[in-house]
């Protein structure tokens, strides 16, 4: 009797088994199914917070002012891209960095407590090989730029990669990501002019004011937690003064940036867009002064806008 032949499965089916199609592999090696590398994938975007983009933005917004400034308004778009890339790379692998760091607190924080690690979904060593990577891919993206620039993405690196660990010692953490934060500024100077002029560390100066002002706000929406787990940030450390420090930075940060554009004699465009950062950052106020948290998290948010006026009025203001 000749076999019966199988009978077609319903689409459905169909479906379901595809999702848990298993790749056939030889004796002692690993079975990888589809739902597997779906899961892995969704774990590792969420560790790098690629559904998150708005720490890529507040880093990237003071490197194109600085490309910017360093070439007149006429910078290399191969170097803008370069530096566009290797700000998405480096915020990612520091975002690995971070959550490894804080492994041990994020179960314990509203905000983290459903992050890959705080969940258990990735190991370790998933995560330090997958922050070593992308650090490698940020260091391949300099090698066709100068010396100086090259020289630059190591102690760039080296910061980025220390900074989640400054938040069981140091009073302001936020200071130090100021700085690292603020390390595209010099590169993107050395990467132009090969060189690294006093208005690069001039503009480094005045936008670690605008980082410790914004990651305060940041820091502001964890601070209960913070308290209970003994982490340091600039939001305990200023105490009842946290958003008077916030303002204070915001308003340095201001006056550091009107003096670039006068020493420069940048056009009107410029000013207008430091009066519209001004104004966005009154706007902050009211949502930091009763310190509620989901509203200081929004005043953190909103800085990327900060970022897009002054960036807008430099951009315009070389071509009137």
């Amino acid at each position: 009797m000749l076999p019966r032949a199988a009978l077609p499965l319903p689409a459905a089916r169909l479906a379901a088994a595809a999702d848990r199609t298993v790749f056939a592999r030889p004796e002692g090696f690993a079975v990888i199914s589809s739902a597997r590398i779906r899961d892995r994938y969704e774990n590792y975007r969420q560790l790098m917070r690629w559904d998150k983009p708005i720490g890529t933005l507040l880093l990237l917004w003071p490197t194109l002012w600085a490309l910017w400034l360093a070439t007149g308004g006429r910078p290399h778009l191969p170097i803008v891209a370069i530096f566009c890339l290797g700000t998405f790379l480096m915020r990612s692998a520091g975002c690995v960095i971070n959550d490894y760091a804080d492994r041990d607190f994020d179960a314990h924080v509203a905000r983290t407590s459903q992050r890959p690690f705080a969940r258990g979904a990735v190991s370790q060593k998933e995560a330090l090989f997958l922050a070593a990577f992308l650090a490698l891919l940020s260091f391949l993206l300099v090698l066709p730029l100068n010396t100086l620039t090259k020289l630059l993405s190591v102690p760039a690196l080296l910061v980025a990669a220390s900074y989640p660990f400054t938040k069981r010692f140091f009073p302001m953490p936020q200071a130090y990501l100021g700085i690292a934060f603020s390390f595209g500024i010099p590169m993107g100077f050395a990467a132009e002019t090969g060189a690294v002029p006093a208005l690069a560390w001039l503009l480094l100066l005045a936008n670690l004011f605008w980082v410790i002002a914004y990651d305060t706000a940041y820091a502001m929406a964890d601070k209960p937690d913070d308290l209970k787990l003994g982490i340091k940030t600039s939001a305990i450390t200023l105490g009842d003064y946290d958003v008077a420090g916030i303002m204070a930075c915001h308003a340095v940060f201001l006056a550091l940036m009107a003096g670039i554009g006068l020493h420069l004699a940048l056009a009107w465009p410029y000013f207008l867009g430091l009066a519209a950062a001004a104004a966005l950052m009154a706007l902050q106020y009211r949502d930091i002064q009763h310190r509620d948290r989901a509203k200081c998290f929004k005043a953190f948010l909103d800085n990327n806008r900060v970022g897009a006026v002054v960036f807008a009025g430099l951009a315009l203001s070389y071509l009137v």
